[in-house]
């Protein structure tokens, strides 16, 4: 079982505020690492601003083990048959006209058991920071079964439709364009905030906390070689990552492969001279201001943490379904670059990582994506409700 599937609402470790303050309970899964990196650092605002949070699974609230299986299942396919996940995102999330099948018969189900936790926590808010649990508090806002407001999260670049209720109260969005598409398709209240990473990412000197001893590795192991961080998401899924390490070591750059928890993807990449392979990596910021590049594959949370940190991403070989809109619709914001083949590639990374104006267009292009605190806008939910009571 994912260490953090419990129905039971965590309360992160660290200082939490007094009674009076606002609360949220903010709704997470753990699928990969992403959303639930989303929720602790809107716990950590939350309590920066003197209020409180807690945390909650939306896999573990549904029945049966449902929440497991989903899980493990979405899991296999991404690593194996990615084919398969293709075709489900094709039918039931890819944006477009027509009646398709939904995830709200599924979300319901853990209908009683949120409300349960909203009401238990004395939550002001209810925060999905994951499409199901989107469906889930739309479902109930929208049937009068759910007190309190809800502001759905969309950490996706590319809104697909299971993010999607018109139930809900408001949306919080990384762009502009994807705030007007969720308007225009719902006509939910949404804003834009930007993507929700820690503050040690913006760290503007180059000796921020951690990189030095990162650049040290680097230059032990390919002195000269520009330090290329290839991601591959929390549970080390990719297509032909061997390949693209060899690509790399190749023309005169070190790949640092991310292979998260997939242990056997580390071993065979590590038999690659050449290559740094690392398994699950705690100093992600240091890590990032250390390097000159990423090569992305989901447009997730590693790729706006990099945009934080000013290190350039170009797309490659994305994952299907949502993991290859998001990779597109970042390099058409020209926030990113992706590329189609090996060529393009190599060119993307020579341009992107020498010193020059291309690098400094780009990581202005992402820093101008933080455009405003997420908590601003879920506090102010919450206070109209409090001022409501």
């Amino acid at each position: 079982m994912h260490p953090r599937s419990s129905s039971a609402p965590r309360r992160p470790a660290g200082p939490y505020a007094p009674r009076d303050g606002r609360r949220l309970l903010v709704v997470s899964a753990s699928m990969g690492a992403g959303h639930d990196t989303v929720a602790d650092e809107l716990v950590r605002r939350a309590r920066e601003r003197g209020d409180d949070a807690f945390v909650v699974d939306v896999l573990a609230l549904l029945p049966c083990g449902l929440g497991g299986a989903l899980r493990h299942f979405y899991r296999g396919s991404v690593r194996h048959f990615p084919w398969a996940y293709a075709a489900l995102y094709r039918l039931f999330l890819r944006p477009g006209a027509g009646h398709r099948p939904g995830a709200t018969p599924l979300a319901r189900l853990a209908g009683g058991r949120l409300r349960e936790l909203a009401e238990r926590t004395g939550a002001d808010v209810v925060v999905p920071v994951f499409h199901l649990g989107a469906q889930l508090t739309g479902h109930l806002r929208a049937r009068g079964r759910l007190s309190v407001p809800s502001v759905v999260l969309v950490i996706d670049f590319a809104v697909h439709r299971q993010w999607l209720h018109p139930g809900n109260d408001h949306c919080l969005c990384l762009t502009e364009d994807a705030a007007r598409e969720v308007r225009e398709s719902t006509g939910t209240s949404a804003w834009t905030c930007g993507p929700v990473v820690a503050p040690e990412f913006f760290a503007e000197s180059p000796d921020a906390p951690g990189a030095a001893g990162w650049r040290g590795l680097f230059d032990r192991l390919g002195p000269g070689r520009p330090a290329v961080v290839l991601s591959a998401g929390a549970w080390g899924v990719g297509s032909r990552l061997n390949a693209t390490v060899r690509l790399l070591t190749d023309h005169g750059l070190l790949p640092v492969a991310l292979c998260g928890d997939n242990e056997r993807l580390r071993r065979e990449l590590s038999g690659t001279p050449g290559v740094l392979a690392l398994g699950w990596v705690t100093d992600m910021p240091g890590l990032m201001h250390a390097a000159r590049a990423l090569v992305d594959n989901a447009a997730g949370q590693t790729a706006v943490q990099a945009l934080a940190a000013g290190l350039p991403v170009v797309g490659y070989r994305p994952i299907p379904g949502h993991g290859a809109d998001g990779v597109r619709r970042m390099a058409a914001l020209g926030v990113s670059d992706v590329a189609e083949d090996e060529t393009a590639l190599l060119g993307a990374l020579r341009r992107l990582t020498a010193p020059g104006p291309a690098r400094r267009e780009r990581i202005a292009a992402g820093h101008a994506l933080f455009r405003e605190d997420a908590m601003t806008r879920v506090a102010s939910v919450a206070d109209a409700r409090r001022a409501r009571r």
